[in-house]
């Protein structure tokens, strides 16, 4: 357990310089001190904040203390840059907004994206107002992504959400529930660069960050153990592991004939309902909520000609439904829906109306290649039809569609 004290804080003071005045989010990693620098060079007043996340000790978050490595850091990083330095502790927020809410989405079943919502609810809700009541212009941080401006129909300004040139790299996804508001107080300095060229620039400058690994885990937070993070709160319940076969009749009904374009999307985006009697037993498990759609891992049943993948959980009757192999079919779905009240549009301007319908590239996942598809706006949500059938679309996580390099839109998968 971390209980060693921070470092010491800086206080500064608003003094009206002249300069427009940068909040940037030092994580003691190369990306937001590469953003700091760059900040400074360009003229900006630059403050440097890190965010301290967690000190329940009722809930371990991780036996290590990585974010008292990176406080300090972040601390000596702001002394090379002679910027001023402080400590802010949002872990109350935190556990509300972020833990709490995992520990639900766990238990009903889905599978949250914590780094999604630490973006939209910790560092560009709760940070970025603290950041503006000491007097900031602008929010950075060091995310590999690049904002731009446009016009609507009405002459009006428009911030666009565009990925980050380093391909390997780009972290627009990650900030795919951001809103106009947030996006026009926002900076992302190291957006045009790739990695290297970000590790070049510190090296360059003697920061302390140059050559450290990249952060694990949750964000300002560090690398989490999932299984043993989610038994502190949701207790082990042994159930079976089923194995259903791909040859099984769950598998080999065709699409019926559609008399609208809506029943097909219905049809398509259903996921599947298993029962034990469609497969066989092949071992045991502690919770089904442990689980999520395409995992391997600790599923602990050896014997089969191809690795176990998991394809359902049912929590309530704590049974895990499992496949063989990549291929198996019920890993894949080529339709998913989002509920109206989990559409969010960066681009609100390009929001649908019901009965429209986009041509997209999407993602549902982080690294994921863009695929094309349509979405489909009805009265109660959204559909997002793929070309291709997906492999393990998950409830809980975030879904985002693209016109060309701009994120314009996403919501929670249903």
């Amino acid at each position: 357990m971390c209980r060693i004290e921070l470092p010491i804080i800086l206080y500064f003071c608003g003094l009206d310089t002249g300069m427009k005045k940068v909040v940037v989010g030092l994580s003691g990693g190369v990306d937001s001190s590469v953003a700091a620098y760059l900040l400074k060079q360009q003229g900006y007043e630059v403050i440097g904040l890190f965010m301290k996340n967690w000190h329940d000790d009722s809930v371990t978050i991780s036996k290590e203390c990585p974010w008292l490595e990176d406080s300090n850091d972040a601390l000596i990083v702001a002394e090379k840059l002679g910027i001023p330095f402080q400590t802010v502790d949002l872990s109350a927020q935190y556990k509300e907004r972020i833990v709490d809410y995992m520990f639900r989405e766990y238990e009903m079943g889905r599978t949250p994206n914590p780094d999604v919502l630490c973006n939209r609810e910790i560092k560009f809700d709760v940070f970025m107002k603290i950041a503006l009541d000491l007097g900031a212009d602008y929010v950075a941080t060091g995310h590999y992504c690049r904002k731009g401006e446009t016009r609507d129909q009405q002459g009006r300004t428009v911030y666009q959400l565009l990925a980050g040139k380093d391909p390997n790299k780009d972290q627009s996804y990650f900030l795919c529930q951001l809103s106009q508001e947030q996006l026009a107080r926002t900076l992302f300095p190291i957006g045009e660069l790739t990695k290297p060229e970000v590790r070049r620039i510190a090296a360059e400058n003697n920061l302390v960050t140059a050559d450290k690994k990249d952060s694990q885990g949750l964000c300002f937070i560090g690398k989490v153990r999932l299984p043993e993070f989610l038994q502190q709160q949701l207790k082990p319940k042994k159930g079976d592991i089923v194995e259903v076969p791909a040859d099984a009749q769950h598998f080999r009904n065709s699409a019926p004939e559609f008399s609208s374009k809506k029943e097909e999307l219905l049809f398509h985006s259903e996921k599947p309902v298993y029962r034990p009697e469609d497969g066989k037993v092949v071992g045991e498990h502690q919770g089904a909520h442990y689980f999520t759609i395409g995992q391997r891992k600790g599923l602990d049943v050896g014997g089969t000609p191809e690795p176990l993948f998991v394809i359902g959980t049912d929590v309530k009757q704590n049974v895990i439904y499992t496949g063989q192999g990549k291929s198996h079919p019920g890993l894949y779905r080529k339709t998913l829906f989002v509920k109206q009240e989990e559409v969010h549009w960066v681009r609100p301007d390009l929001a649908l109306q019901p009965d429209e319908t986009m041509e997209v590239m999407a993602r549902i996942r982080y690294r994921q290649a863009l695929e094309k598809a349509t979405l489909h706006q009805m009265e109660h949500g959204l559909y997002v039809d793929f070309a291709e059938k997906q492999s393990a679309i998950t409830e809980g996580q975030f879904v985002a569609w693209y016109l060309g390099e701009e994120l314009v839109g996403s919501g929670v998968i249903s």
